[in-house]
């Protein structure tokens, strides 16, 4: 409600809202409980890059992934590198190290590549999208996708998607399940990965049948690791998912059929990078017709 003043003597309010930020529309679509304000207690990016050091660990000393730890070890201070070069050029109060980590941690554990030129413009090309490739406050590509699917449209085959390595035996799917479930549920973006998961297998199993498939084939392209460190890791990222909860759970359908009609009808491989790619554009237009309250980490993170 506008105040009332005198031409005499001009009342000053103080300011409830900072400038970029509105109050929601009354037909605003519901957000998910807490989703839009700023983190309290332990930061669940914590918990994330807990569990992808976890993984990496793992995959490194125990499932022998093709990426040795100098090339891991280039990738992250690489991506800090940037980090803090953009936090000072753009003039943020403070240094964020922590998303940074997040997104170099996963390039590590799905980058295939034996150029250490080409890994290092992959933490460049990631970190650097979050500063120059914006929407109304918000990095549109999620930084690791944005990387990894540059890279691969590159003429060539000097990188590659680590698919298959981890293997499909059970306990490391649970593993990587269980240790994503509760990256996810810490950053209160369980919506979002479920969504996706489930449409991605009714889909999935639902051609299976139509064709006359064994289930036996849909259960094989399930079992994959970067599917899972996608769904977890990539897809729940809250600052390049829509804010409110209905546009996460359309969006996650969305790119969900998106991702089976690159791999089962174009026949390109590694369907949900390239539909999570597409589906950043459309979360501008989901923002307008649901509107929510928009994510915030910490003061001065991005």
């Amino acid at each position: 409600m506008a105040a009332t003043t005198s031409s005499s003597s001009p009342i000053a309010l103080p300011r409830l809202l900072p400038p970029a930020e509105a109050p929601l529309a009354k037909n605003a679509w519901p957000a998910a409980p807490s989703a839009g304000a700023p983190t309290r207690g332990t930061d669940p990016r914590l918990f994330q890059i807990g569990a992808l050091a976890l993984l990496l660990g793992w995959g490194l000393f125990r499932l022998d992934l093709e990426v040795r730890p100098a090339q891991a070890l280039t990738i992250v201070a690489t991506a800090l590198a940037v980090q803090a070069l953009a936090t000072r050029w753009i003039g943020l109060p403070r240094l964020d190290l922590r998303s940074p980590l997040i997104s170099a941690m996963s390039l590590c554990l799905l980058l295939r590549t034996s150029s250490l030129t080409l890994a290092i413009f992959a933490a460049i090309l990631a970190i650097g999208s979050k500063f120059l490739i914006r929407s109304r406050g918000k990095h549109i590509f999620n930084p690791s996708a944005f990387a990894l699917v540059v890279l691969l449209a590159l003429p060539g085959d000097a990188v590659w998607i680590s698919g298959g390595q981890w293997g499909s035996a059970a306990l490391a799917l649970f593993a990587v399940s269980g240790i994503g479930h509760l990256v996810v549920r810490r950053a209160k973006r369980s919506d979002v990965t479920w969504a996706f998961l489930i449409a991605y297998t009714v889909l999935l199993f639902g051609r299976a049948t139509w064709l006359g498939d064994p289930w036996t084939i849909g259960w094989h392209q399930l079992c994959r690791g970067s599917l899972l460190i996608f769904a977890f890791f990539m897809i729940s990222d809250p600052r390049t998912a829509p804010n409110s909860r209905g546009g996460r759970i359309l969006w996650a359908t969305l790119i969900a059929a998106g991702a089976l009609y690159i791999e089962h009808y174009l026949f390109h491989p590694n369907g949900p990078l390239w539909a999570l790619m597409a589906g950043a554009l459309l979360v501008p237009a989901i923002d307008r017709l649901m509107p929510a309250e928009r994510h915030r980490w910490r003061r001065g993170a991005t």
